[in-house]
């Protein structure tokens, strides 16, 4: 079954509210994990819920470890965790239910025009869930904060050494080095988005079957994609460390 997207417009540029309900969601979840694991901090042997954090804090610092000393890269153990943290909730989001609303009648303000119920045979189903790193827009901004956060880093380090990379080892690489920092706008975000929009598309269509045909599939494939969406959190993580440390590392 095709769903539509709910959209609002705004100043001309078409919202998906879908998205932003979604979004809303992770970071809020971010918020309680971390609040539910620092609320009752204590002192020596980690429980319960600060045990967690404590473990994915030094889970983090072990990506940070492998490019850069930890004098350096102890400033960015924050960016790392929250990036993490909530690539992970989000990639995870679209595998719990779907939330649609069925409509025989035009509704402007979500999009549902005279045209969409044409094409859609007199009723549209408007799905208002989803993974937010499912849709490119997420995917893209997260990767342009962070590419653009690590030139800022590479700057605000030494303007000197940063200019000086782009001409090493000589003048006629300075296209090659543009060509390689405009590649990583593309091929950060496409991955992440790439992997959850996919694995969610054969989530639909394993629904759209019998039980008896796709039930066991589903659950198999349900059970893969909360791996695949760990790894994606962590890929996406790695790969913004290495991307800073290649500008505030010496020897980059």
């Amino acid at each position: 079954m095709e769903h539509v997207v709910p959209t609002v417009k705004i100043f001309g540029l078409y919202i998906d509210l879908a998205v932003v309900i979604s979004s809303v969601v992770a970071s809020l979840l971010v918020f309680l994990i971390i609040w539910l694991a620092t609320r009752n901090m204590t002192e020596g042997v980690p429980r319960g819920m600060q045990n967690f954090l404590e473990w994915l804090i030094d889970f983090v610092r072990g990506i940070i470890g492998q490019f850069m000393d930890m004098k350096t890269g102890s400033k960015y153990v924050t960016l790392a965790f929250t990036l993490f943290l909530y690539i992970f909730i989000s990639n995870q989001l679209g595998l719990l239910f779907n939330v649609t609303t069925a409509h025989h009648e035009p509704v402007e303000a979500i999009g549902v025009t005279e045209e969409v119920l044409e094409h859609h045979h007199g009723e549209a189903h408007v799905a208002w869930w989803k993974s937010p790193t499912a849709t490119p827009s997420v995917t893209f901004a997260l990767a342009i904060a962070v590419l653009l956060y690590s030139h800022y880093a590479g700057i605000r380090k030494s303007p000197s050494e940063y200019f000086k990379h782009y001409f090493q080892p000589n003048p006629l690489m300075f296209p090659m080095h543009l060509i390689e920092e405009a590649s990583k706008f593309m091929t950060l975000p496409l991955r992440l988005f790439g992997n959850i929009f996919a694995g969610e598309v054969l989530i639909v269509f394993l629904l759209g079957g019998t039980f008896l045909v796709t039930g066991i599939p589903l659950v198999i494939w349900l059970g893969y994609s909360v791996f695949v969406g760990a790894i994606q959190a962590f890929i996406f993580t790695t790969l913004t460390m290495v991307y800073i440390s290649q500008k505030v590392v010496d020897s980059h």
